[in-house]
């Protein structure tokens, strides 16, 4: 995990905003670098060049609210970038220790995915590995159950996986959304070795993702609309919901729906239909 996460991330939005956006016309000066220079968002939030030096150099570890606020005004961040910010500035107690082992799926979860026979589900903990599912789930996306407990993740799957990766109408879209999602929970659990060797895994493995990784994006969990090429069912267009597990903080139910009575209903159905019943782990 990066030392200066903070200095990098603030380079890196100071860099994707353009300077016409944030009141700063061509002044005919040559700009050697894209977005502001670093008196532009000196003067935007009110502090000195120096002090935006060392934020961007990493030689200042404690970082005010009020700061912290000016700073995300005058990048214009998104909520979810704000909330980034903030997440990788503040000092905050180590992460505890871990115990070995994958984490434990409450009986009753299980029992709610079992009873989600018409909706592919599944049990995420926040670095997207898949904790669970049911037989819609593995029907849909793959067969978790054949794959070796360590490759169960649904980024590594996105990015590492040729036939997971081509389920997606629009890989490039779906895996950037990886990309900042894994962005997000780094900053908010810089001690999580498990998340810091996946990050390294796929930085090796991956120019994607190396590149995506690099520009910073960040975005929390939402409601999105994927469509996949399913090799048996055909195209079929889902709204993804993600649901947080009040017992288990760091899962959430991710369930896949299709609009009632639409052609990715019936393709669902019919993939459905010819899937085992099943709930994994």
């Amino acid at each position: 995990m990066e030392t200066n996460e903070l200095g990098e991330f603030l380079r890196a939005r100071r860099a994707a905003l353009d300077p016409a956006r944030a009141g700063f016309p061509d002044d005919g000066r040559l700009r050697r670098v894209p977005g502001l220079r670093r008196e532009e968002l000196a003067q935007l939030a009110h502090i000195s060049i120096d002090y935006i030096v060392r934020l961007e150099q990493g030689r200042t570890r404690r970082v005010s609210r009020p700061v912290l606020d000016a700073l995300a005004d005058a990048l214009q961040l998104a909520p979810d970038e704000r909330d980034y910010l903030f997440a990788v500035a503040e000092v905050a107690p180590a992460a505890p220790a871990r115990q070995p082992g994958r984490p434990k799926v409450d009986r009753q979860l299980r029992q709610l995915l079992d009873g989600m026979r018409d909706v592919p589900a599944m049990i995420l903990n926040r670095r997207m590995d898949v904790l669970a599912w049911n037989r819609g789930a593995a029907a849909l996306l793959t067969d978790f159950g054949a794959l070796p407990a360590a490759e169960r993740n649904l980024i590594r799957l996105t990015f590492l996986d040729d036939a997971y990766r081509a389920l997606y109408a629009d890989w490039p879209r779906a895996a950037r959304e990886c990309v900042a999602v894994l962005r997000m929970e780094a900053g908010r659990n810089p001690g999580d070795k498990a998340l810091a060797a996946l990050i390294g895994e796929l930085s090796v493995r991956d120019p994607d993702f190396r590149t995506w990784w690099a520009s910073h994006q960040v975005r929390g969990p939402r409601q999105l609309v994927k469509t996949y090429l399913h090799p048996v069912a055909g195209p079929i267009t889902l709204d993804v919901q993600q649901f947080s597990v009040d017992t288990q903080p760091d899962q959430q139910l991710v369930a896949y729906t299709a609009e009632p009575g639409s052609p990715s209903q019936e393709a669902l159905d019919f993939l459905l239909a010819m899937s085992p019943s099943a709930v994994g782990s």
